[in-house]
């Protein structure tokens, strides 16, 4: 395990690099999820169809979503090790084969999620939704290239440790989305109403923009001219790709993995009734925004012990991991506490309705318990990732969540009758295992001596 007797003046150095790489990545991770609200706000307001049918279709197109995100994931620690190594002149044919990968990933993603009927029949979507469902995800089957070349661009940006393009072009992608949605959708300025076509319309054109956008930018600016992106182009090259693949394809299954469970917890709460399922979508929603704070520091962690293993710096890549681990703490003592001592109230800016906020509060004390354990596992996850470590974490979120967290809940929810809460609890189960398996492996890759610089 890992010896470790930190120098106060290097904690206060790296959390302040950390925290400095991780506000924008925050802002960015926040604003991501926004289109999801806005979707559903918008439809909200039109009818309760049309609502019931742009919710179902963004649960699926989520779940491509973050097997291109996880794919992607493989481009910053690649860009940021050699960063750290000094060999920037070699970024850019790494992000030339990343390109390549986001456009196979994307082709891959349009055909499944324009053929996503079966997964219909699977989840039991109702016959009058389906049409409505369908519209949405061909409209937005469209926008899956520019999703994976959108990611791509990112981790370039943010493997180089420039993170703020991701947080600009992710809020202004958001302020597109809302009246373009509106117009599309409720039919304005001679348009036609088109439902959840309009949104799904709304969504490819903006994730569209959103990508061209950031090409621009690093055509453009000065910072990325010595990385060689011109020198790089090529045909596919089946060396980086394959490590390319050896690191995104673990973090494509890892997501699943991860967004599966939340999915079969959904899945499973909808056969328990209406306000149950209402206050579960309640709790969950307060959950997952809160999760995008330990994500951005997550994420600003892959970076930082990224350039220490670039520059062979066994003691950097320590505190990165570490310190980073140590904020996510910090940050998550503040989620918590708002959850548990203020659940009715944040249940009660969701709904009016009494029967849907008394349970919504309880699951959301449940939440409040698994925030240390939601923490620490994805900021250990990113600082793994930063050493290009995605394999065993991967066997171990697989471990974690559906042979720990899914029976648990399940035999709490009925074989115990506590319904809702007994899947919440198998939640607090999964998160808490990963988190102490996902800590003790990098615990444990951290107390190497040395590190080889990135081939």
């Amino acid at each position: 395990m890992l010896a470790f007797r930190p120098d106060r003046a290097r904690v206060a150095r790296e959390v302040g690099a950390t925290v400095r790489l991780a506000l924008p990545l925050i802002a960015a991770q926040l604003a991501a999820v926004g289109p999801n609200f806005v979707d559903a706000v918008l439809a909200g307001h039109l009818n309760a169809h049309v609502q019931a049918a742009v919710t179902t279709a963004v649960s699926i197109w989520a779940l491509a979503l973050v097997a291109g995100l996880g794919m992607m994931m493989a481009v910053p620690p690649s860009v940021a090790q050699l960063d750290g190594a000094g060999r920037r002149h070699e970024v850019g044919a790494v992000f030339v084969q990343a390109l390549w990968l986001a456009w196979f990933m994307g082709v891959v993603m349009w055909f499944l999620v324009r053929n996503a009927t079966p997964m219909l029949d699977w989840i039991g979507v109702v016959p009058t939704l389906r049409t409505d469902v369908m519209h949405f995800l061909h409209a937005i089957s469209w926008a899956a290239p520019a999703l994976t070349s959108y990611f791509a661009l990112r981790g370039l940006s943010e493997g180089l440790s420039m993170t703020r393009p991701s947080m600009y072009f992710s809020i202004g992608g958001l302020l597109l989305l809302a009246p373009l949605g509106y117009v599309l959708m409720y039919g304005k300025f001679g348009l036609p109403a088109l439902g959840s076509l309009g949104s799904g319309i709304a969504t490819a054109t903006v994730l569209w923009l959103e990508m061209l956008g950031f090409a621009w930018f690093v055509a453009k600016h000065p910072a990325y001219r010595d990385l060689g992106l011109r020198e790089g182009l090529a045909w596919p090259r089946p060396k980086i790709l394959l490590d390319l693949l050896k690191i995104g394809g673990p973090m494509s299954v890892t997501l699943l993995a991860e967004g599966g469970l939340f999915v079969a917890v959904a899945l499973v709460i909808a056969t328990l009734g209406e306000t149950v399922v209402a206050s579960h979508q309640v709790a969950l929603n307060v959950a997952t925004i809160a999760f995008m704070v330990p994500l951005g520091l997550s994420m600003a962690i892959t970076v930082r012990v990224g350039n220490a293993v670039g520059r062979g710096d066994a003691t950097g890549v320590r505190y990165a991991g570490l310190c980073g681990i140590g904020l996510a703490l910090c940050v998550q003592v503040v989620s918590s506490s708002v959850m548990l001592s203020l659940p009715h109230v944040l249940a009660r800016l969701y709904t009016h309705d009494e029967a849907v906020i008394a349970l919504a509060a309880q699951l959301m004390l449940l939440a409040g318990l698994f925030q240390f354990s939601d923490g620490i596992q994805v900021t250990s996850n990113g600082a793994l990732r930063g050493l290009k470590d995605t394999r065993v974490p991967m066997v171990i979120t697989l471990f974690a969540y559906w042979v720990v967290g899914m029976p648990v809940g399940w035999w709490l929810a009925f074989r115990h009758g506590l319904g809702a809460r007994g899947m919440w609890m198998g939640l607090i189960a999964g998160l808490t295992m990963a988190a102490i398996l996902l800590f003790i492996r990098f615990c444990r890759s951290a107390a190497r001596e040395r590190w080889r610089q990135p081939a």
